[in-house]
């Protein structure tokens, strides 16, 4: 017979063990009889919806602390859903813990900052989990039953992978393709398509330095190559183990943006978008001071941008770009009149699957169009204001005015392409045309008999200096030209007959995410000009999440235009050579020329316009900003108001949406007159200027 000791023995033995749960085909009836999907409990428990049915099958258990959550959840619903002819003390619990609900094991293990919902019921984890202040909410569409985790995680070197709204989701994998396949099959990330005719975002995970080194990937990729161009080599073992695997990698390679996928089977697609955090993913140019921040916070920054832009595929010029093709996709399902089958079709307002050859003056010099031909016409040159005035042509009374004022309009890219009407067909060649401002082209015209103040720049080069003879122009400057009462005969041109607003889409979906991010740092349309000049001074006290979504927001227009003529990129190029970005339909140079050509024109009517209505010339133009002198500090002390207060309409007016001005730091403005009077390009040397615009990234 045993003795007391033994038998105290034996149970502190079983006081001991973990925790028991009830047989897995229970555990699916007391969650089906509280009426709570598989999904909602994965969310409140902070993993996937494939751990719960692994639970569910017995494939799996849970682990601590989940597993004392998960079973805290069961002995509630024990209690009130018990088994027919079976006792309710099937679930072994104490008393005082049989009580629990779903929405205590919600507020149990969660975060207080929202998470993404199941069925539009948010999860919350404790604020102590949290390093930064509670955020603001930002709303948020109805989450796609498909993705339920949204479109992207932040995977960390513990095994978090931290997703938007709070989410955080278990993930096992400790090798890059261990990571693909659950990413695919568990993690529940991805995000529906921007068209009924485009696709699916693929899922993205992005690797702090910690996940990276836990994956066998080298904390950094070092080099004396650019960052663009770093890539792990062929035979690094990470790589060895994506090709074993039957996985496959784009052309760009395993570097700070690497994508790997299969051939889609059927309508489902097979890619994962990886983003390395310490390969310098995210520039700090465009994303500023998000690698240094927590993986939760990064989350949430990515997941803003996501959610209102797209889910980002590369740097903010590569989602620019991939942004226009998911709004307007190259291609619809068609029905073939001779067989009746469904086949893939042109989508009308569309550039197509084929890329276009430009007309030689849209090309640059080094493009095989240009060099096989022998041209020696000219090309565009439809670029960003660059012009300083004469010192001899400022008078005495500006001389001593104490101040010099910048205005910077707010993205003034993105407000010049909408409703910009492009050509959507190969270019045709005519001589001797009639000028028609309707259609988009290129126009040979002699426009160097116009004479205009010396004190402005003129509107039809970028350093603003008068034409010396014939040149190219796009459309709108040669529009511009005859709206200011010139007569213009153009010699030839290059003309497109098929036409649309093909930026629309882009425009528009651009333009809310920066106006409702800019409402959410405060800046409202309601504010008066004082109170928006105060608001503007304090974004990134306010949230330093949301401004940096904003800059990169901005960043997404300047280098999504640029991008539409990226030159070509690696010291081996020879002339003449076609280069990776001249096989996209994307490749349009001509629709660049014809954003920045038609906010030139706008930057140069709002310049006229406030000489008419105060008197007031510039003393330099810089891209989108435009410097005054001033004789106090704000805009407000010399831009034109009428007697009732209200701002006139023409010139320069403050406000948050693209295309109206703001209040910018004149010092870096004046730095770059310096540099110009230099001979040199100042958006070459500030941070963050405007070079984008010229070759994208």
């Amino acid at each position: 017979m045993a003795s007391e000791e033994e038998l105290f023995a034996s149970v502190d033995a079983l006081l001991n063990e973990e925790p028991h749960l009830p047989p897995p085909a229970e555990r699916a009836r007391l969650r089906e009889a509280a009426g709570i999907t598989q999904a909602r409990l994965a969310t409140a428990l902070k993993t996937t919806t494939q751990s719960v049915k692994n639970w569910e099958n017995g494939r799996s258990e849970p682990k601590s602390p989940r597993l004392d959550a998960y079973q805290r959840l069961l002995n509630g619903w024990a209690a009130k859903y018990p088994a027919h002819g079976a006792a309710s003390a099937a679930v072994t619990a104490p008393a005082a813990s049989s009580e629990a609900t779903a929405s205590e094991v919600e507020t149990a293990d969660a975060p207080q900052a929202p998470t993404v919902p199941a069925r539009a019921r948010p999860a919350t984890r404790p604020t102590a989990a949290s390093r930064r202040p509670a955020a603001k909410k930002i709303a948020q569409p109805t989450a796609d039953p498909r993705f339920p985790h949204g479109p992207l995680a932040v995977l960390d070197g513990d095994g978090s992978a931290y997703g938007v709204d709070g989410i955080v989701l278990d993930c096992p994998a400790t090798t890059v393709v261990e990571l693909v396949e659950w990413t695919l099959r568990e993690s529940g990330l991805g995000a529906a398509k921007l068209n009924r005719y485009g696709k699916d975002s693929d899922p993205l995970i992005v690797l702090t330095a910690a996940a990276a080194v836990k994956l066998g990937l080298p904390e950094r990729l070092e080099g004396h190559e650019q960052r663009r161009s770093l890539r792990l080599p062929e035979d690094h073992p990470a790589v060895k183990q994506v090709a074993k695997a039957k996985w496959q990698l784009t052309q760009r390679g395993f570097g700070p943006w690497a994508r790997i996928y299969r051939k889609a089977q059927g309508r489902e697609r097979q890619c994962v978008q990886l983003a390395i955090l310490s390969w310098d993913a995210l520039d700090e140019r465009s994303w500023p001071g998000v690698t240094d921040m927590e993986a939760a916070d990064i989350a949430r920054v990515l997941g803003v941008y996501a959610t209102r832009v797209i889910t980002p595929r590369g740097s903010t010029a590569v989602s620019g770009l991939e942004l226009m093709t998911a709004l307007r996709p190259p291609t619809k399902a068609v029905q073939d009149p001779a067989t009746g089958n469904w086949v893939s079709g042109y989508n009308p307002g569309s550039l197509g699957t084929a890329p276009m050859d430009p007309a030689p003056p849209e090309a640059t010099p080094e493009h095989p169009v240009v060099v096989n031909s022998g041209w020696k016409g000219g090309f565009l040159n439809e670029e960003a204001y660059q012009w300083v005035r004469s010192v001899d042509l400022l008078t005495d009374e500006e001389c001593t005015l104490p101040f010099a004022v910048g205005l910077d309009l707010n993205t003034a890219f993105l407000a010049a392409a909408a409703r910009l009407v492009v050509g959507l067909s190969a270019p045709d060649h005519f001589h001797t045309p009639k000028f028609n401002p309707k259609i988009p082209g290129s126009w040979l015209v002699d426009l160097s008999h116009i004479e205009l103040d010396p004190r402005l720049p003129s509107p039809f080069t970028p350093d603003g200096t008068r034409p010396t003879g014939p040149a190219w122009y796009q459309t709108h400057t040669v529009a511009y030209a005859q709206e200011l009462g010139y007569n213009v005969e153009p010699i030839e041109a290059y003309l497109r007959r098929e036409t649309g607003a093909y930026l629309d889409p882009w425009h528009d979906r651009l333009k809310t995410a920066y106006v409702d991010t800019l409402a959410d740092l405060g800046v409202t349309k309601d504010l008066d000009d004082r109170a928006f000049l105060a608001a503007m001074e304090r974004p990134k006290d306010v949230d330093p999440a949301l401004a940096a979504v904003l800059s990169a927001i901005k960043a997404t227009v300047k280098g999504g235009v640029g991008k539409l003529r990226e030159r070509p990129q690696g010291k081996h190029y020879k002339d003449g050579e076609r280069w990776p970005a001249l096989e996209r339909p994307t490749w349009r140079p001509d629709i660049r020329a014809a954003v920045i050509s038609k906010a030139r024109v706008n930057m140069h009517r709002k310049l006229n316009n406030m000489v008419k209505m105060t008197g007031l010339y510039p003393l330099a133009v810089l891209s989108d900003c435009v410097v005054y002198p001033s004789p106090g500090e704000s805009p407000l002390d010399f831009l034109p108001y009428a007697a009732s207060g209200k701002p006139q309409p023409g010139g320069f007016r403050l406000g948050p949406t693209p295309g109206l001005a703001k209040l910018e730091g004149v010092q870096s403005m004046l730095w770059a007159v310096d540099l110009m009077e230099q001979g040199l390009n100042p958006a070459r040397h500030i941070k963050g200027g405007d070079a984008v615009l010229d070759e994208g990234e």
